[in-house]
């Protein structure tokens, strides 16, 4: 089966981008160049570079030539993002699929972080758990000081890819949780969590800190899926206040 003529077109100009021809922030040719340079239509052309904005390798900017970018991990994880919320919302047995994964991949950053502390970054955890008690009994703020705090951890590791998809779980995570209620005490319970895995990151001890952050995940899992089960109060009732529960 013939490949299509965009695909050629795309994998030339990949090869151009990844040899060094045109290097982060130069202009491509313009679509007239590059359709005398391959031979093809401007179709075949413009199906190209919009394969290569996806892939974050081009930035197209409305009345300009397009310019080559230097991929990020965030901005590629952030390009995923909308997709991957999607799928896990229409797959069945998805947002446990995330939180499985959530888990597995959360106690070991805490098991990391405790390898790689420095006293700057222990420190940094500390100022971050410090946030999360001053924001107490504000939903909004409590909650981004909660992913602020989780966010920490993975930045202890030292590795960009680590900490864009932690970023990337922490706003799955965020986006499924818009409609929670509180439980009673949830913010006092991940408080005390959010102390022991410091501590714990703290001594340099990766074992316990891999248990604190296992045991604040699973009770954060097992209170939303008992919120998720329970039955829509009815109108007349007052609505609870809401809080975090995502850890």
């Amino acid at each position: 089966m013939r490949r299509k003529l965009s695909h050629e077109v795309l994998d030339r100009l990949i090869h151009m981008i990844q040899s060094g021809e045109l290097a982060p922030d130069d202009h491509l040719p313009s679509e007239r160049d590059l359709m005398q340079r391959y031979g093809v239509g401007r179709p075949a052309i413009r199906e190209a570079m919009q394969a290569l904005q996806r892939m974050g390798l081009i930035r197209i900017t409305h009345g300009e030539r397009a310019r080559v970018t230097l991929p990020t991990a965030d901005a590629i994880v952030d390009q995923v993002s909308g997709a991957m919320v999607q799928m896990l919302g229409r797959m069945p047995g998805g947002l446990d699929e995330l939180k499985d994964a959530r888990l597995l991949f959360e106690v070991g950053l805490a098991q990391v972080a405790a390898r790689r502390g420095t006293p700057a970054t222990v420190a940094e955890l500390h100022a971050a758990l410090a946030a999360c008690r001053q924001a107490s009994g504000d939903h909004a703020r409590f909650v981004a000081a909660d992913m602020a705090f989780h966010r920490q951890i993975a930045a202890m590791s030292g590795n960009t890819l680590i900490r864009a998809l932690s970023q990337g779980m922490l706003d799955w995570m965020t986006r499924f949780r818009r409609d929670l209620v509180t439980a009673r005490g949830a913010e006092r319970l991940t408080l005390e969590e959010h102390a022991r895995i410091a501590d714990a990151i703290a001594a340099g001890d990766p074992a316990a800190a891999g248990a604190a952050m296992s045991d604040h995940l699973t009770r954060a899992n097992q209170l939303y899926s008992v919120l998720m089960a329970e039955p829509s109060a009815p109108a007349s009732r007052p609505r609870r206040r809401k809080a975090s529960v995502h850890g």
